[in-house]
């Protein structure tokens, strides 16, 4: 029942990540850096310790009691992985959405799956032996994850053959406007740096993982006998996301500065209301993905089926996103069978790490 419940949790924090973008399409006459830190402020800065604060007790004292060691790694994950998200907005620019996507996500599934196993095989940590690349390798549940690995990067593959047949079917001057910006070397190269920073998310889960042990400890203390603490890693969170806020607000800055857009957030020629509102409905929205990650990860374990999972749903929610708003309208049939093609198999890898990570270890 554990392992249903994480597939449930990370499928609503998928299609949370999936979904978010969609109230700043509602944002009227604001430029992207500042609709994007206004949305900013509420998903890495506000949101994450009201979450804390309403999940776990006294979580401001278990911050207190960490290692300033300990804390430093956790937040200088943060602080790459902003980078990579930054990035993710070019790979986007040169490749496309779907092309865009896949690439940056399928990077980012393979290395926050897999490098974590790697690194537990080098550097033993207790509690991990199970968890280690060499143990998976040797035993069934463990096999079967890593082959679930492969096939989400083989679907990722295939979703992007749809992204390059989308782009080849658009007709008249859609297709002009989207080759114009279109670089595959260039596209390809900052995706692939975006997908790997991207990953440093699920290290900072892993570096920050003290801070929920002492929550579960905690909670465990209270509650003997109930299992692992489902909001543990919130209090992980508020420090990773302290990261990314640095990396986001310092470049939005520079290009509310560089574009002359620091009006944007008192201009009373815009519906500033309804602005912040859907800004901080965004904003809200993106920080329930990890909410809900965290409470799937406390069910399955963080190792390569939790991460992967995620990432699947993200993907497969966005490329149900792009159906519902007919994004893809007038391609051909060759490409619509080769996006449900790469769907399936998306769903397919999901059903495999599911079954690897319920087998005995």
């Amino acid at each position: 029942m554990g392992i249903i419940l994480g597939v449930i949790f990370h499928f609503i924090g998928g299609f949370a990540s999936g979904s978010f973008y969609m109230p700043y399409k509602k944002v009227k006459g604001w430029s992207w850096e500042s609709f994007w830190i206004v949305g900013g402020l509420f998903s890495w800065l506000i949101v994450p310790p009201l979450a804390a604060w309403l999940t776990i007790p006294h979580f401001a004292d278990i911050i207190r009691a960490t290692s300033s060691q300990i804390l430093g790694t956790t937040f200088l994950m943060g602080l790459l992985w902003g980078v990579g998200g930054l990035m993710y907005g070019l790979g986007v620019r040169y490749l496309g959405m779907s092309l865009g996507n896949s690439v940056i996500l399928g990077f980012c599934s393979a290395f926050g799956a897999l490098i974590p196993a790697i690194y537990y095989n080098y550097v033993p940590t207790p509690g991990k032996e199970s968890e280690t690349i060499a143990y998976m390798f040797h035993n069934t549940g463990g096999q079967l994850v890593l082959l679930g690995v492969f096939v989400c990067i083989l679907g990722i593959a295939i979703c992007g053959r749809a992204g390059l047949l989308k782009e080849k079917d658009l007709p008249g001057e859609k297709k002009k406007e989207a080759i114009k910006e279109f670089n595959l070397t260039k596209g390809l190269i900052i995706a692939t740096v975006s997908g790997i920073l991207s990953a440093f998310f699920n290290f900072g889960i892993e570096a920050g993982k003290p801070m929920a042990n002492l929550a579960n400890a905690n909670w465990q203390a209270l509650h003997p006998g109930q299992g692992n603490f489902l909001f543990q890693n919130n209090v992980i969170f508020v420090v990773i996301l302290w990261g990314g806020l640095t990396t986001n607000f310092i470049w939005c800055m520079i290009l509310n500065a560089r574009n002359k857009t620091f009006g944007d957030y008192t201009a009373k020629s815009t519906p500033l209301f309804s602005n912040y509102l859907f800004c901080a409905l965004a904003g809200t929205t993106w920080f329930l993905q990890f909410f809900f990650y965290g409470m799937g990860e406390s069910k399955m374990g963080n190792g390569a089926s939790s991460w992967i999972l995620h990432m699947s749903f993200i993907i497969l929610v966005a490329n149900m996103w792009g159906i519902a708003l007919k994004e893809w309208k007038g391609v051909s049939s060759k490409t619509k069978r080769t996006i449900i093609l790469g769907i399936l198999t998306i769903i397919g890898s999901v059903l495999i790490v599911g079954y690897g990570n319920s087998l005995p270890k």
